[in-house]
């Protein structure tokens, strides 16, 4: 791998890292040598993450915190700070889904569980963390995002929404930083390919999934050096 591209001695943080995107996210870049600090709602899911890395102590920080409480992230903040004085990117890796009926239809409350989850724990998360990440030399923030959030369907209004104004709150986040400095951008799937689909579905195609391991690859690239002239950009890993 090029020297430009090992994140060696960077702090990232990962939220939503028990999700089924999270292990394999943390698991990259560990393996490009950053300290890696994760965070769930439960304690439990960032525990599995932290025994299936198998860091060191000082290279793992797992911590169950609730996103969508603005004093918890920013308690999650601090203590990252206190320990390893720095944090040099964030990873947004939160989650979930409500659809399949038209908008006219579907339930408001499909809204207002979105609102939290998609855009939510994104304004809090890069409100806490902006001093940290524009105060480091190779300052990251990487959202995973999804196509519908540029070609939203009739049966999937509110999930297209949410997607769409994490997106913009992203492209807003990038713009506060200056020539140079820290960087923030989007990944865009159609859909994600987790190892335990993979697993309950033996010899089935997922022609329009992107592997977990694909979008790693992916994140890990953007929080390298090779990726710092790259900012308020989408990297679209869709079919055409």
């Amino acid at each position: 791998m090029d020297v430009e591209q090992r994140l060696e001695g960077r702090v990232v943080a990962i939220a939503g890292v028990g999700g089924g995107l999270g292990p394999s996210v943390a698991a990259r870049l560990a393996e490009d040598g950053a300290i890696v600090a994760g965070a769930n709602r439960g304690q439990a899911e960032v525990d599995a993450v932290g025994e299936e890395l198998g860091l060191p102590a000082d290279r793992w920080d797992g911590r169950a915190v609730d996103l969508t409480d603005e004093d918890a992230v920013g308690a999650w903040r601090d203590g990252l700070v206190e320990r390893f004085g720095r944090v040099d990117g964030l990873v947004h890796l939160v989650g979930g889904w409500r659809g399949g009926q038209p908008l006219h239809e579907a339930p408001l409350a499909d809204w207002g569980l979105l609102e939290q989850l998609l855009i939510r724990t994104v304004q809090l998360t890069t409100r806490a963390f902006h001093d940290q990440l524009a105060a480091s030399e190779c300052g990251r923030f990487v959202l995973v995002s999804a196509k519908q959030a540029q070609k939203p369907s009739n049966g999937n209004a509110a999930y297209a929404a949410a997607k769409a104004a994490a997106e913009a709150w992203t492209l807003a986040f990038a713009d506060g930083f200056g020539p140079g400095g820290a960087t923030a951008n989007i990944i865009v799937v159609d859909a994600i390919l987790t190892p335990r689909m993979r697993e309950e579905n033996p010899g089935k195609e997922f022609p329009t999934f992107t592997p977990t391991e694909h979008i790693a690859d992916a994140i890990a690239w953007l929080c390298s050096d090779a990726a710092s002239e790259m900012t308020g950009a989408r990297l679209a890993l869709t079919m055409p």
